[in-house]
């Protein structure tokens, strides 16, 4: 296991995607948003992908688009939320380099989904109170995969220091 192939999961809102652009700059190598790839690939944003083709045409080219970087020699990559539980994904992606887990508390996950649950098509119609009661029902389901993840960072420790030391680790 190398720094080569750095992998980001956890709760959409919990900063994957923020957290992947700083890692591949200290890393020296490029950072990708898996769900940004798959806008591209499919010419639709995530909402229409969902509402006109469902989630499960969308986990299937996730899964495809995720097993393309096999052949990728080093980056990092923000996942989806729900990326690490479907189609052996997790498996993959433990096998393939170093997967992190951003654990963020509830509350700040409440408050982030909430500013910008436009862009979110598994929570677009809820209000605060549904998003809070998504968010802990999704942890409950997804706990399991994500708790395969080679290291779990949670709230307070999600610091840039915390998250270089996990990549000097593994840097060969």
């Amino acid at each position: 296991m190398a720094a080569e192939k750095i992998f980001l999961i956890g709760m959409m809102g919990s900063g994957k995607s923020y957290w992947a652009k700083k890692i591949a700059k200290w890393n020296k190598c490029v950072g990708y948003d898996l769900d940004e790839l798959i806008e591209m690939n499919e010419e639709k944003s995530i909402p229409e992908i969902f509402s006109e083709d469902g989630e499960d045409t969308f986990r299937k080219t996730e899964a495809k688009i995720l097993r393309w970087f096999k052949e990728k020699k080093k980056f990092v990559i923000a996942t989806g939320g729900g990326t690490p539980c479907f189609h052996d994904n997790m498996h993959w992606m433990k096998k393939e380099g170093v997967v992190i887990w951003l654990d963020e508390s509830i509350e700040v996950l409440v408050s982030r989904l909430t500013a910008e649950k436009a862009q979110r098509p598994l929570i677009a119609n809820l209000d605060e109170n549904e998003i809070a009661k998504f968010v802990q029902e999704k942890l409950i389901e997804r706990n399991p995969f994500y708790q395969q993840a080679n290291y779990r960072i949670t709230s307070d420790d999600i610091k840039e220091a915390n998250l270089k030391k996990i990549i000097l680790k593994h840097v060969s």
